[in-house]
């Protein structure tokens, strides 16, 4: 299951970095100072995806914790 989050994690991490990017950019207090907030908001975007990528990867292992039922 560590191997499914990873792979979760690489594709769901950079869909959440790229939202929040494009949320520093649309709004104009964020955007004002644009070059200091998008790599903490790239960062956040990551951090956010590992619990997420985590919930995901046990949902298609079928919530057993990646042990397969023969």
């Amino acid at each position: 299951m560590f191997k499914v989050s990873i792979l979760v994690w690489i594709m769901l991490g950079t869909t959440l970095a790229g939202i929040s990017m494009i949320v520093v950019l649309m709004v104009p207090g964020l955007a004002a100072d644009a070059i200091r907030n998008i790599p903490y908001a790239v960062a956040a975007g990551f951090a956010l995806a590992m619990p997420l990528s985590y919930l995901v990867a046990r949902q298609i292992g079928g919530g057993r914790g990646g042990v397969r039922e023969v």
